[in-house]
């Protein structure tokens, strides 16, 4: 799969002068050890956040969706907000594993894994939203095509946010299938390293009897090909569905055709963002720097810079196009004078501080290439694209067609203990996964040892010199 020749004057993306065996223990001694206390912390604080949430969600299940801070003008609020939000983070992983793969990208294989299992657990945040903001979640079952005793089925099929049902679920079942392929061959390593029985059964269980044998490898290869091809339109058509929320309404500043491209570009630029901050933790907790090195986070600040460029241009082009429509109800989209200046300013300066002003600062390489910089930007994009979708829902409902209905929105403390409880549900996952699965591809990194790794590259100049 990586077998090709590779200039000796790239940066390596292996550090030191690793042997296969060295890249497994590396790789295998956060599963293999006890967690550490900053570990138990984090998943203290996590679960009391996703408790929390699970309390909030019980009690407006309960009560009703009048709990929220919703109102007569603004029907929607943080439950779309924080559903779009947490579907645009799944989308990075996605991108890593699926397009680069087609492209023959070596530096996305120390990524990759994380960026996957990313992608998995914000998939499940996302699904919840809709789900309870339906006010009664046991009729769920509705917007699914089942047959019925009425001999007709109940979805309609000319409502986005059914599109919404089969987007996700489609993404969600090919993200998962993917993640696990990849992962059978570092089943089998932890199975043939298991000291305790019972680890050792779950393992090869999960494993699937994987044996490394020409075969084996074979098949992996290609089924990777195949999901990987598969993969790739479902990056740009989940989040095209999402913006089909809106851009199929006639609200204001909703009703727009740059939606879908901008929500894509919007959705990798914030996935990017997330894997930047969950990487910059990892490679420090598991002590993983020589795998995930300053290129990989150069790379990955390329991608946030050149998708962040495309968000600003779509910022530009919204502006432009309500101001040029002539239109009086365009002065009170989330992207005009109105919004600028209106109540909601300082959500409008947030968006532009967080992903215009500070991201431009990657185009610098010298700020591009620091790790704290680029986890301090990081977390900076992922407020500054929630306040976008917050924008987007918040400011363009609350100013409607009729003056005198304008209200202002106010969340409640059930709305901030949801989204509290889904980061809280997210992180627990999270930190579950880096415990029990190896959070580098291993089998794929072995590939490019060869090629790309520091020793490597070191011996092979040595002997070319002599």
């Amino acid at each position: 799969m990586s077998g090709h020749y590779e200039a000796p004057i790239r940066e390596p993306l292996i550090l030191g002068d690793k042997s296969y065996h060295q890249i497994t223990e590396d790789i295998a001694k956060p599963i293999e050890t006890k967690a550490g206390k900053l570990w138990w912390y984090a998943f203290y604080i996590a679960l009391v956040a996703f408790i929390y949430g699970v309390g909030c969600i019980a009690y407006t299940v309960g009560t009703g969706i009048g709990v929220w801070g919703l109102n007569r003008t603004t029907n929607w609020g943080w439950d779309i907000t924080n559903f779009v939000w947490w579907v645009g983070i799944g989308h990075a992983g996605t991108l890593i594993s699926a397009v680069l793969l087609l492209f023959r990208q070596r530096w996305r294989m120390s990524i990759n894994r994380s960026a996957e299992a990313m992608t998995i657990f914000a998939v499940v945040q996302a699904a919840l939203f809709p789900v309870i903001h339906m006010g009664r979640p046991w009729l769920m079952y509705f917007v699914f095509p089942i047959p019925n005793q009425f001999g007709s089925l109940w979805p309609n099929f000319n409502s986005p946010l059914l599109w919404d049902v089969f987007a996700i679920s489609t993404y969600f079942s090919v993200s998962v299938v993917f993640w696990y392929i990849g992962l059978i061959p570092d089943f089998a390593m932890v199975r043939d390293r298991a000291v305790k029985p019972i680890t050792k059964k779950i393992y090869s269980i999960l494993s699937f009897g994987w044996g490394g044998k020409a075969k084996h490898w074979q098949r992996f290869e290609e089924v990777s090909l195949v999901l990987a091809g598969l993969a790739t339109p479902l990056v740009f058509s989940v989040h095209t569905i999402v913006s089909f929320d809106f851009a199929t309404s006639v609200i204001k500043g909703w009703h727009s055709t740059v939606y879908p491209p901008y929500f894509v570009a919007g959705a990798i630029f914030s996935g990017f963002a997330m894997v930047q901050t969950l990487l910059s933790v990892v490679r420090k907790v598991c002590h993983l720097e020589d795998y995930i090195t300053l290129k990989h986070i150069e790379y990955m600040n390329i991608v946030i810079v050149v998708t962040g460029g495309m968000v600003t241009v779509a910022y530009i082009t919204e502006f432009f196009i309500g101001w040029y429509s002539g239109s009086r109800y365009e002065d009170f989209t989330y992207f005009s004078i109105g919004a600028a200046t209106g109540p909601y300013w300082w959500a409008f300066w947030l968006l532009i501080i967080c992903n215009v002003l500070i991201p431009a600062s990657l185009w610098v390489r010298k700020l591009r290439r620091n790790f704290l910089w680029t986890f301090i930007v990081s977390i900076v994009i992922n407020i500054g694209m929630w306040f976008e979708r917050f924008d987007i829902i918040v400011i363009n409902l609350s100013r409607d067609y009729l003056p005198s209905s304008w209200t202002m929105f106010q969340p409640s403390f059930v709305d901030v203990g949801i989204f509290a409880g889904t980061i809280g549900f997210f992180s627990v996952l999270y930190l579950l996964y880096a415990r029990t699965f190896p959070v580098i591809a291993q089998a794929e990194l072995k590939t490019i040892v060869k090629t790309s790794s520091e020793g490597y590259k070191k011996h092979h100049s040595e002997h070319e010199h002599h």
